[in-house]
């Protein structure tokens, strides 16, 4: 069987901990840097054409591209082939698997693009858009918003982690550049603003092809289909749960809530995503080592060292939000904003420390393939998707009952990784499929 060339493949460092923290390190860097350019996107909402309604669209429309596309589920996915056909020498049947991907994930867009514009009326109408313009440039952002992470974990599973990190510093300022120029000079408002994250991602996205190009080109081999649904369908259904619990509340807060009650919302929401952004990283280095690991038979301890600079990085963001959070809002944004972003503040930050901490234990059970918390993890979304509007019907007006809602959650989502994590140990059954 053919391989690639060992010198195009980076080389995996024999010092596990000291390559850890200089990789983690880094993408954490790149993803600060990423997630800076990123977030001055916000900014523009202080143009005389980017008003409430502007702004709320926005956000509804940036929810929607984090929500409908299981941009983790993706990653996390090739990373895991990537990194177990790498350690196998099965590269051409990796060869094989992106190229199928990549054409699924084409159709299946081209089908939901179909629906939406036969529905484009409805869709607007129903989340109060300003016109159908944003939600058609939406389209496009969807399908380039679902190859870059694919491709992304193609990079991480491979420990390509260096330009994985400037693919991210680079369409981040892609996304502010074109952003800026069409809503500055051209007054494009929320159409202009979702123009801009479609060409940052764009960009994005072509950098993780042209590095993994190595791979996806090279001559195809069969796969066993079987033994690859059995690995990547506890993963899709596990880290589509995560997901679910980190982008969902918007839209369901955007059915229920005026544009002067999300504009400052979706602001609160930006900052307080970030905690998550900030420590995101160090799973993402963590995953496929461990991977890596179980294919070779070797032990690590990496998963406690990331437990721990979670707990410290998320803990202390949060803090320091709940201090600057008012500030950053009022700098970010409108003045108006600040007095609804202090009573939301603690509330948002607050939920994103349990999901930080259970993203982590998820990364963990689901590289060493102990799948028996998927199904609780599903549920558990589930029964967030019905708690909430059910809580919103029985509190009208009260905003803050969207948080208190995914706290709660996160809290029992971080419960239960915990327990397959350290309490069933001795029981960790796999989940057949």
């Amino acid at each position: 069987m053919s391989t690639i060339k060992t010198e195009t493949i980076p080389t995996i460092d024999h010092k596990p901990h000291a390559a850890f923290f200089r990789q983690s390190g880094w993408l954490m860097i790149a993803t600060i840097a990423g997630g800076l350019l990123t977030f001055g996107v916000h900014f523009l909402s202080k143009c005389k054409s980017v008003n409430e309604a502007q702004y709320a669209a926005f956000g509804t429309l940036l929810t929607l591209v984090m929500t409908c596309v299981p941009t983790m589920p993706l990653q996390m996915i090739f990373a895991q082939q990537t990194a177990l056909t790498m350690a196998t020498g099965r590269e051409r049947q990796l060869a094989k698997f992106i190229r199928l991907g990549a054409r699924s994930l084409f159709v299946a867009w081209s089908v939901g693009a179909l629906v939406v514009v036969v529905f484009l009326e409805k869709i607007v109408a129903g989340w109060h858009l300003p016109d159908a313009t944003g939600l058609l440039v939406t389209l496009p952002l969807i399908l380039v918003s679902l190859w870059m992470p694919m491709f992304g974990g193609v990079l991480q599973g491979r420990q390509d982690f260096f330009w994985m990190g400037w693919s991210q510093i680079i369409g981040g300022f892609g996304r502010v550049a074109g952003a800026a120029f069409l809503v500055l000079l051209l007054a494009f408002g929320a159409t202009g603003m979702m123009a801009g994250a479609l060409f940052g991602v764009a960009v994005a996205a072509a950098i993780n092809i042209w590095r993994a190009r190595d791979l996806w080109l090279l001559p195809p081999e069969k796969f066993d289909g079987r033994k690859i649904t059995r690995q990547v369908v506890p993963l899709l259904f596990g880290f589509a749960a995560c997901q679910f619990m980190f982008t969902a509340d918007t839209l369901f807060a955007k059915a229920y809530f005026n544009d002067g009650q999300m504009a400052p919302y979706i602001a609160v929401g930006t900052l307080s995503r970030a905690l998550l952004w900030l420590v995101l990283p160090l799973a993402a280095v963590m995953f496929p080592k461990l991977v890596h690991a179980r294919a070779k038979s070797e032990k690590t301890n990496l998963f406690a060292l990331v437990v721990f600079g979670t707990a410290v990085l998320a803990g202390g963001g949060a803090l320091g939000l709940w201090i600057t959070g008012p500030f950053l809002v009022k700098f970010m944004s409108k003045a108006s904003f600040v007095p609804e972003a202090v009573q939301l503040l603690p509330w948002y930050a607050g939920a994103m420390i349990p999901l930080a901490l259970a993203n982590v234990m998820v990364n963990d059970l689901l590289a060493r393939e102990r799948y028996g918390v998927v199904p609780w993890m599903v549920l558990l979304a589930i029964g967030y998707g019905f708690a909430l509007p059910w809580m919103l019907n029985h509190n009208p007006g009260k905003i803050e009952i969207v948080l208190q809602t995914l706290g709660a959650f996160n809290l029992l989502l971080f419960g239960v990784c915990a327990w397959f994590a350290w309490g069933n140990k001795a029981q960790s059954p796999k989940l057949e499929v």
